[in-house]
């Protein structure tokens, strides 16, 4: 009698529990989304059939369904509601990750407070630290109220009972890497448990119509932490940002499917809390009575949000072979990059042989092109030791070839100028509509941005280079 062959249906078979990749053999990395360790065997699959089932709700036509269900609520921090598009909606799951220290668990108790009241209770569920260490923080920032309940716990069973128990309308739990369900093998934090944990809560928060607030960790690269599932199944992803060794911080919208995801809002965080800055530009900025060599005003965008900042530059001779090149909350590679067009296309040659620092104001971050011209400027006004104009603001990104070219949201960034009160302006060409009372500049090249400088005090180009000019 002949052997019985294995048929398919015996046959073993591999998937990726991370992305349900499925393969005939074992592989330590799945090709598809390039995850160690995540390929596991199971058996092939029946072909199975799924019977019609009881609906929970007959489908109706989309203009019947009552949208006012999924009304936002304020947090009661103005800041924060700007981010999320006018508040929380009853039901949503928000994630909130940043770096550990910057201040994420102080701006949910600061919300947990403010957004308690009788009609909606608030329950904090900390896996971090105790119930004491919770309150004792509550007591320094005043967020302290009667229908705002704590908790310390790390079983997601027992949250669960604790949501039955207080029935809250915003479950905040800081954070969910620490929560872990004993039905789930693997410790806390990691990827079955984070995806076990983040389900439960989210299938609650859709069936009470509770908002809830989850605290993630990321890793040194700076992303969120545990698996990409995690971000695809909440509604939306704040991040936190801001240096530790700064008083501003930055909550800036990732995800959000209720709202606009390039609005920012800004904290201010000191001894006594966090406090939300409508008007954050005074941190950016210092007011002095005389201008100053190498300090030069631009306006960046952060989202939406038009925010005056200052750049400042100083340059000193090098005592050593390899000048030195520092910077602090600007690009190293765009300064780097204006020092070549300084040099080249600006006629300056006293840089190359100078130890050269710039730094901002306030620990706010310049990233984007527009704020070209005015590290080009500053770095110039340092090398000539000549001050800028007082009340000049520039705004234009410079190109390799010396040109000033055009940015967005130029006449929004020229509003927020006038309102601080400058006067005067260095643009690209063609700006739009300019504010009343404000003088506009429009430059073509670095060249005509120079120009800016009084000519009695620059020393920074050759006789002759100025009389072929």
């Amino acid at each position: 009698m002949a052997a019985r062959t294995k048929t398919t249906k015996d046959r073993p078979s591999y998937r990726c529990t991370e992305c349900g990749w499925q393969t005939a053999k074992w592989l330590g990395r799945c090709p598809e989304c390039q995850a160690w360790g995540t390929v596991e065997e199971y058996g092939a699959p029946a072909v199975r059939t799924t019977a019609p089932g009881r609906v929970s709700a007959s489908a109706l036509p989309i203009g019947q369904v009552d949208g006012r269900q999924a009304t936002a609520r304020t947090t009661g921090v103005p800041e924060l509601d700007r981010v999320l598009g006018g508040g929380l909606v009853p039901g949503a799951v928000v994630l909130l990750a940043g770096e550990p220290g910057v201040g994420k668990s102080t701006l949910l108790l600061d919300v947990a407070a403010k957004s308690a009241s009788a009609e909606h209770r608030t329950l904090y569920v900390t896996g971090e630290e105790s119930a004491s260490q919770v309150r004792l923080r509550a007591d320094r920032i005043g967020a302290l109220d009667d229908h705002l309940y704590l908790a310390a716990e790390t079983d997601l069973a027992a949250v669960l009972g604790h949501l039955d128990e207080v029935k809250p309308s915003l479950l905040i739990l800081d954070s969910v890497q620490t929560v872990a369900s004993p039905e789930i093998d693997g410790a806390p934090g990691g990827m079955a448990q984070v995806r076990e944990v983040a389900g439960a809560l989210i299938r609650a928060s859709k069936e009470r119509g509770m908002s809830t607030l989850l605290v993630g960790h990321v890793t040194k690269d700076g992303a969120i932490a545990g698996p990409r599932l995690l971000e695809h199944l909440v509604d939306v992803v704040l991040h936190f940002e801001g240096d530790r060794h700064a008083r501003l911080r930055l909550v800036r919208g990732v995800k959000n499917r209720y709202g606009a995801t390039d609005e920012v809002g800004c904290f201010e965080l000191h001894d006594e809390g966090i406090t939300g800055l409508a008007d954050p530009s005074g941190l950016f900025l210092t007011r002095r009575a005389e201008p100053v060599p190498g300090t030069c005003l631009t306006v960046t965008l952060e989202g939406r949000r038009p925010l005056v900042a200052e750049v400042q530059a100083l340059t000193v001779d090098s005592q050593i072979p390899s000048p030195r090149r520092t910077t602090s909350g600007l690009e190293t590679s765009r300064v780097s990059m204006m020092l070549a067009v300084l040099e080249q296309r600006g006629r300056i040659s006293a840089l190359g042989k100078r130890d050269i620092y710039s730094a901002t104001v306030g620990g706010v971050r310049l990233s984007e092109p527009a704020a070209d011209l005015a590290v080009a400027l500053a770095l110039a006004s340092a090398a000539s030791d000549t001050p800028l104009p007082k009340n000049l603001v520039a705004i234009g990104e410079v190109g390799l070839a010396g040109e000033v070219r055009r940015v967005t949201g130029v006449q929004r960034r020229l509003a927020e100028a006038h309102r601080l009160g400058f006067t005067h302006a260095l643009v690209p060409s063609d700006p739009g509509k300019v504010p009343p009372g404000m003088k506009v500049l429009e430059v073509a090249d670095i060249g005509d941005a120079l120009r800016v400088l009084p000519r009695s005090r620059r020393r920074e180009a050759p006789r002759e280079t100025e009389e072929r000019r």
